[in-house]
């Protein structure tokens, strides 16, 4: 079956850097636009960054543009995203999603704090 497994999330003081992974199975990675989308608490879930399928064409939430880079190794049906320059207002659980099996991940915990 369709699997999404996310890691790479954790703590980190305002500036810091964080790479997430995102480790996909059960699908044709490769032929799959790769997403990734975040959830606040009590905020509604938003796009942060999309791939498409050969990395040719990334596009980025405006809030996170110059700070964070979605990449993808087809070799590995992985899709990262480097997060630099973090800021507190980028606390939320981070969440990967492939648009051909309409499919998420179970999230990981990104926490911005000094």
């Amino acid at each position: 079956q369709v699997q999404l497994v996310e890691s790479g999330g954790g703590l980190v003081q305002p500036g810091g850097s964080l790479r997430l992974s995102c480790a996909a199975s059960g699908f044709t990675f490769s032929r799959s636009v790769m997403s990734w989308y975040r959830q606040a608490p009590g905020k509604e879930r938003e796009l942060v960054a999309i791939i498409g399928t050969t990395g040719g064409w990334t596009n980025y939430l405006d809030s996170v543009k110059g700070r964070f880079t979605i990449s993808r190794d087809n070799s590995k049906s992985t899709v990262y995203l480097q997060m630099n320059s973090l800021k507190s207002e980028d606390t939320a659980v981070y969440y990967c999603y492939a648009r051909t099996s309409q499919s998420w991940g179970q999230g990981t915990q990104v926490t911005v704090s000094s």
